[in-house]
C-alpha cells in the first residue's frame, strides 16, 4: 500500500483545489479577463502545486528515506529534518 493513500483525502482536496483553480484561467481566458488577472490566478496554481509537491516529497523522505521524529539514529534525524525544511522553502 502506498503512502499516500494514508492521507488520500487531504491531497484530493489539493488536487481539485488546483483543478477549480485551472477551471477559473479557463473562464478568464474564455471572458477576455485583463492579464493582470490572469497572471495573478496562474501564480496562485504555481503556489499550489508547490505546495502539493513539497507535501508529497515531505511524506516520500519520512515513508521512504527517513522519518526525523522516529528515527533512532539522531544524525540521519536531523539530516532528513534539515531536507525536509529545504524543500519546503525551496518549493514556496
Amino acid at each position: 500500500m502506498s503512502h499516500t493513500s494514508h492521507h488520500q483525502a487531504k491531497l484530493l482536496a489539493r488536487v481539485r483545489r488546483l483543478k477549480g483553480q485551472i477551471e477559473a484561467v479557463e473562464r478568464s481566458l474564455e471572458t477576455g479577463a485583463p492579464c493582470g488577472d490572469l497572471l495573478n490566478l496562474v501564480a496562485s496554481i504555481r503556489g499550489a502545486v508547490g505546495g502539493l509537491t513539497a507535501e508529497l516529497i515531505e511524506d516520500h523522505i519520512r515513508e521512504h528515506v527517513s522519518d526525523p521524529d522516529k528515527d533512532a539514529d539522531p544524525d540521519r534525524a536531523q539530516a532528513s529534518g534539515e531536507l525536509i525544511s529545504v524543500i519546503r522553502t525551496y518549493l514556496k
